[in-house]
């Protein structure tokens, strides 16, 4: 299977949904993508099953503000400078490049690297949604050493970072893309293919392609996309207020959604750090993370980042289960609602939506 200039489009809807507001927007990762594909050719889709277990699998995302990088655009210098810093450390190049993350333009920008670096993207990703801080990857919940971040920003300079462990990679590679700007392009846990068998979550490419091709052509695009994602409707409403503000590299703040029709009366509050946090009606959670919570336009199910929620959009928010991998107790650790300042305990989102 390859991915062509056709899929191009399914995949970035299905990749905004699975950001959950985050991962930056998918229509400057989406044209450079149809760009290189057309310049360079389809991108060839492998499962890890297709790698020798030596094949370095190399993986890649933009880190920072989502905010800023729509006006801080990588081009073709910075996947290739991380490529050659990697094939300088380990002796020889890449034999994969995979997203480290399938939400956002993260999920789509991968096409365009894998194209002009001219290697396949495997059919995979480390964290089956979108998620704001570095050590917040399944390789760190898996238990890989994190020893290794490469980063790379539109001035040309690249960063080699040795951090002791996961905290310190996010601490460190924070500090070096708030200096660059709030916006590079990362490198971190360049793995084997068979380091990466059972530390990564595989088929996420696909899934996305499938989400996003979920909605086309049909009269009820956001059932069609309840259908696809397994998710339960929090609220269908207007945007009233939303609160948010760009500092030490992230997006943070609040977005509170009025309910509309037969939600009238109703209000529910989101949480912010890049993507939707927690959902909260009335003192009660909804959903949190590592649950997904995603807000779609209401006509047309498309998915609003972040950075794009405005007062008086018409929108619906989505939750469903997360991967099974962020219910383990080390998943819950890393990216559970307590590793961002939330005195919650963790209860699945079916549990907190089977009754309404």
């Amino acid at each position: 299977m390859s991915i062509d200039e056709n899929d191009i489009p399914a995949l970035a809807r299905g990749c905004a949904v699975l950001g959950t507001g985050g991962g930056g927007g998918v229509r400057t990762g989406s044209l450079a993508a149809i760009a290189a594909v057309r310049r360079h050719g389809p991108v060839p889709l492998v499962n890890l099953a297709d790698l020798p277990d030596d094949a370095l699998v190399v993986p890649m995302s933009g880190i920072g503000a989502p905010t800023v990088s729509h006006e801080m655009i990588h081009g073709e210098d910075e996947p290739r400078r991380l490529a050659e810093e990697v094939e300088r450390i380990f002796g020889r190049p890449p034999a994969a490049l995979m997203s480290a993350e399938i939400g956002g333009a993260n999920g789509v920008a991968p096409v365009a690297w894998a194209a002009q670096l001219g290697v396949p993207l495997l059919d995979a990703d480390g964290m089956g949604r979108a998620f704001p801080e570095v050590q917040m990857i399944s390789m760190y919940v898996a238990g890989l050493a994190a020893d290794l971040v490469i980063m790379s920003d539109v001035a040309g300079n690249v960063v080699t970072i040795r951090p002791v462990d996961g905290l310190w990679s996010e601490r460190i590679a924070r500090a070096v893309c708030v200096a660059a700007g709030s916006h590079a392009l990362m490198s971190d846990y360049v793995l084997t293919a068979g380091q990466a068998r059972g530390a990564v979550i595989e088929g996420t490419v696909t899934r996305a392609l499938e989400i996003g091709r979920a909605t086309e052509g049909t009269a009820d695009p956001l059932g069609a996309l309840r259908e696809a994602l397994g998710a339960a409707r929090l609220i269908t409403g207007k945007l009233t207020d939303v609160e948010r503000r760009t500092a030490g590299g992230f997006v943070r703040g609040s977005a509170t959604i009025e309910g509309t029709g037969a939600d009238r009366g109703r209000r529910l509050t989101l949480e912010l750090q890049n993507e939707n946090l927690v959902a909260v009606e009335d003192g009660r959670t909804r959903a949190m993370v590592p649950d997904l919570i995603t807000v779609v336009d209401t006509e047309t199910a498309a998915a609003v980042q972040t950075e794009s929620l405005r007062y008086g959009q018409r929108v619906t928010v989505l939750a469903w289960p997360c991967d099974p991998l962020w219910r383990t107790p080390k998943g819950l650790e890393t990216a559970g609602p307590r590793a961002f300042g939330y005195d919650l305990d963790y209860v699945p989102v079916e549990e907190l939506t089977a009754h309404g």
